[in-house]
């Protein structure tokens, strides 16, 4: 029933996760206790960060707060400071939300479907009308047969993005940002075309007026306002339709995030450039001079893995391979003109806590440590030789574990030790095939489900789960591998990969020797391959155009 508490469930999942405090944020020290640890997806919005939407782990949507233009969807218009229950959303598995600055709220489920509701005074609910949405209603049109997986909004237009790469838009059009060649209002979804037709989008966000999408290939485009050139177009003109960021021409972007009039975007290289406004040194390059090109900033000489803004702030974030969080623009009113190390181990933490108004940037989600699990005990255990009945040398050096947790976990153990008698159980074991970081990450993996290793070592381990055959091993050190690649070892990664039979990194390595092709072939790795494999790659090289001028 409406207004009902959440249940707390029992639920604990046992990955790797980046752990998201919802308590930094104001409006969830509304809640009880009982209520946070029940969270496992959450959104903060609305003009002064004063509207909540969150999900429990029994899959039950609850919304609190201001309810300005109906955006709680609870389908009246009070204000509410105990969370009520939105019925139509329970159990639908939410995938990707957004939100406008009417405010309206946008999002799409797992199952691909759009909801919409909230302010409509210029169609952004996609459903042919202006009136308001009190309550989440489907939006139809166009987007029945297709599955969406993302969405975004800007202040009033919103964007959904397809499984098959197709981008749809609609709402308020005074800049251009719904991409239909002229200034008039959309009412409902519309493909968004031109230079798109044919193309596969795989990321989309928009700033206020203006819209971004990034293509499988690494190619970026924007349309819109563009009056702080937040297009990145080397202009500031609006423009009616997508038009390619050509000064990227050169990089391959993977992810792109707009703020309230600047845009930022992370490369497959883990480089960050930036464009558009700049009043709040939001585009952290030292000084608050407007941008209408991209610039590389610097995050203190390391790879970016994760970019944030929000296009309700003037605020840019990042995170970096090592773990560290940077901000700068307005953060709580000062400008920072340059990215600021903070203590934060994550992105969302900086919105929460700097932003104005402290809105989430993404929807968040949420996993908690209230008690020591199964997974976490066993975790504490490696390597400890109070508790351990075996042990394994390498290079000179001693790993303890339990034998136990080694049969269940892995089958090379498993029949290795069937293989002994209980007597004849050595209780050391050497290993000269393998180095001591690769093993020692081999068997803690084996406690923890995770992997941490350099791109270079994970090689190794690779190696060894091929031979061990741990399939899953196999795809976390190709994640590693992934994002540690760079132009000096992308081709000695390609390489691996082909050796051990890991397709799918594979493609990835070689998609990436594609699109830096000059600077690869002019590493060491790249000559002194073996002759077929190097034949082999120049020919599928050659097949997808790579040597064209």
């Amino acid at each position: 029933m409406d207004g009902a508490r959440p249940r707390l469930g029992s639920q604990e999942l046992l990955e790797a996760r980046v752990m998201v405090d919802v308590g930094k944020w104001p409006i969830f020290t509304l809640l009880s206790p009982q209520e946070i640890a029940s969270i496992r997806k959450a959104c903060v919005f609305g003009t002064s960060a004063n509207e909540a939407l969150y999900v429990t782990d029994n899959d039950e949507v609850f919304v609190f707060g201001l309810n300005y233009s109906n955006c709680l969807g609870t389908g009246d218009n009070q204000s509410t400071l105990v969370p009520k229950k939105l019925e139509a959303l329970c159990g639908k598995k939410i995938k990707s939300l957004s939100y406008g600055s009417g405010p309206h709220v946008l999002l799409s489920t797992e199952d691909g479907v759009v909801y919409a509701w909230g302010h409509n005074g210029y169609s952004q609910l996609g459903n042919g009308t202006t009136n308001q949405g009190i309550a989440p209603i489907q939006v139809c049109t166009n987007l029945l047969i297709k599955q969406v997986v993302e969405v975004a909004c800007g202040s009033h237009h919103s964007m959904a993005l397809a499984a098959d790469g197709e981008v749809f838009a609609w709402g308020y059009n005074n800049c251009g940002q719904v991409g239909s060649g002229s200034t008039a209002n959309q009412p409902t979804p519309r493909k968004v075309t031109n230079c798109l037709h044919i193309k596969r989008v795989v990321g989309i966000a928009c700033g206020q007026t203006s819209s971004m999408a990034v293509l499988d290939n690494g190619e970026v485009y924007g349309w819109g306002y563009n009056g702080n050139g937040q297009l990145g177009l080397g202009n500031n003109g609006n423009q009616l339709t997508p038009v390619r960021v050509a000064a990227l021409h050169s990089v391959c972007v993977n992810q792109i995030v707009c703020g309230y009039a600047h845009t930022l975007a992370l490369t497959d290289e883990g480089l960050l450039y930036a464009w558009g406004a700049n009043t709040y040194g939001q585009l952290g390059t030292g000084n608050k001079n407007n941008l209408l090109s991209p610039a590389h900033i610097m995050v203190e000489k390391e790879r970016v893995v994760e970019i944030a803004a929000c296009h309700s702030a003037h605020m840019s974030a990042a995170k970096t391979q090592g773990g560290h969080v940077y901000m700068w623009g307005q953060c709580r009113g000062q400008s920072v003109t340059l990215p600021h190390l903070t203590h934060f181990s994550c992105t969302d933490d900086v919105f929460a806590c700097f932003a104005t108004p402290a809105v989430t940037w993404r929807l968040l989600s949420v996993e908690h440590e209230d008690f020591l699990t199964v997974a976490e005990s066993l975790k504490k255990e490696f390597d400890s030789p109070e508790t351990a009945d075996l042990k394994f040398r390498i290079d000179g050096k001693y790993i303890h574990v339990h034998k136990a947790v080694l049969k269940i976990r892995c089958e090379h153990f498993r029949s290795m030790f069937q293989s002994y008698w209980n007597e004849d159980m050595k209780e050391v074991i050497e290993i000269d095939q393998f180095s001591y970081p690769v093993y020692r990450a081999f068997l803690q993996y084996l406690y923890t489900d995770t992997v941490d290793l350099p791109p270079e070592d994970a090689i190794g381990l690779l190696d060894l789960a091929t031979s061990y055959c741990e399939n899953r091993l196999k795809k976390l050190c190709q994640h590693i591998i992934k994002r540690g690649i760079t132009v000096e070892n992308a081709f000695s990664l390609f390489s691996a990969a082909v050796r051990y039979d890991a397709e799918d990194l594979e493609e990835f390595c070689f998609k990436f020797c594609v699109n830096h092709l000059t600077e690869v072939t002019q590493t060491a790795a790249f000559w002194q391959m073996d002759g077929p494999l190097l034949k082999e790659f120049i020919a599928k090289a050659s097949k997808c155009g790579a040597f064209k001028n």
